[in-house]
């Protein structure tokens, strides 16, 4: 299972910096995603938020959004199950041995976290600290 966080997601759905170096990802790696009800929420929000922001109109993050759904419908992405407690208690076990020094936010545990408790074998991000935890925690990891 390849766990991405919603940073590479985004630059999936929706133009950003990231979006060229995540297209050609994709395409060099055929891969099918993981999509967690954690991930679909974040992802919703930040395609919310680009609008709030004036980065995108309401019809583009319209777009967006559909396109989860349809790379949903064609097995691009695969709805994956969390277990909450299982999720926050290793969070908080990977802040107590990787924060002071990784500088890890909340955030950054929760994605790690999650794609541990999934198994995953790749963890996709565009952030450094996700990068750098996700190593640390035996998951092989690229940065875009």
């Amino acid at each position: 299972m390849i766990y991405a966080d919603t940073s590479f997601l985004f630059s999936i759905v929706l133009h950003d910096a990231n979006t060229a170096a995540a297209v050609a990802y994709l395409s060099k790696h055929s891969t099918v995603l993981a999509l967690t009800s954690w991930q679909r929420c974040e992802l919703h929000n930040a395609i919310r938020l680009s609008v709030f922001r004036g980065n995108c109109s309401g019809s583009v993050a319209d777009k967006a959004l559909a396109r989860i759904e349809n790379d949903l419908a064609a097995g691009d992405l695969i709805e994956t199950s969390l277990i909450w407690p299982d999720v926050l208690a290793l969070a908080e076990k990977l802040s107590a041995s990787h924060t002071t020094t990784l500088g890890v936010r909340s955030l950054d545990l929760l994605h790690v976290a999650a794609a541990s408790s999934i198994r995953a074998t790749k963890f996709l991000t565009c952030d450094g600290r996700q990068l750098a935890l996700a190593r640390a925690v035996g998951i092989s990891a690229d940065k875009i």
